[in-house]
């Protein structure tokens, strides 16, 4: 499978992201390389294994769900680039 620069670009578009041709040249290279890879992993035979739910053979992954205490809201927002009436302010995508 091949990509093109103007999937790139519709990609870029969806992920509302800025692209300069160089970048979307770039971005075409390194995914056609990935894409690659991918294919590869279509010619090995997979007959003979079975199908897994975890590819992890540690069964200690999940950690009790306990309650604990939370920062103060200030200390949230402290960072954030714009904050309003006590919350994130973020962008809007919806048009």
């Amino acid at each position: 499978m091949s990509i093109t620069e103007k999937e790139v670009l519709h990609v870029a578009e969806l992920a509302r992201l800025a692209l300069t041709e160089e970048e979307v040249g770039l971005y075409t290279v390194q995914l056609k390389r990935i894409l690659g890879y991918v294919e590869k992993l279509s010619e090995v035979d997979t007959g003979g294994v079975p199908p897994t739910t975890c590819t992890s053979l540690s069964q200690g992954g999940l950690r009790e769900d306990v309650v604990t205490g939370s920062i103060p809201q200030e200390e949230a927002l402290k960072n954030a680039p714009e904050s309003r009436h006590g919350c994130f302010k973020v962008p809007k995508i919806i048009e």
